[in-house]
């Protein structure tokens, strides 16, 4: 995955894959994602980010599957 920040347009692009995308659909009016023939997500816009995403504060983690103990 790849996020990218144009700042000259508080824009992000998160990029999910490479496959060409065939659709894009609004999910609200500030954020957009590409679709491939399949369906699956290829990347999603999301427009004045700062505000709607909270730019700059993005955090990453990683949870591994947790043992149930009885």
């Amino acid at each position: 995955m790849n996020i990218k920040y144009f700042s000259d347009t508080d824009t992000a692009l998160l990029e999910f894959s490479g496959n060409k995308i065939e659709e894009t659909r609004e999910l609200s009016e500030n954020i957009y994602i590409d679709l491939d023939l399949q369906g699956n997500i290829v990347s999603m816009t999301i427009e004045h980010a700062k505000k709607v995403a909270h730019l700059p504060d993005i955090s990453y983690q990683q949870f591994e599957k947790q043992k149930i103990t009885a």
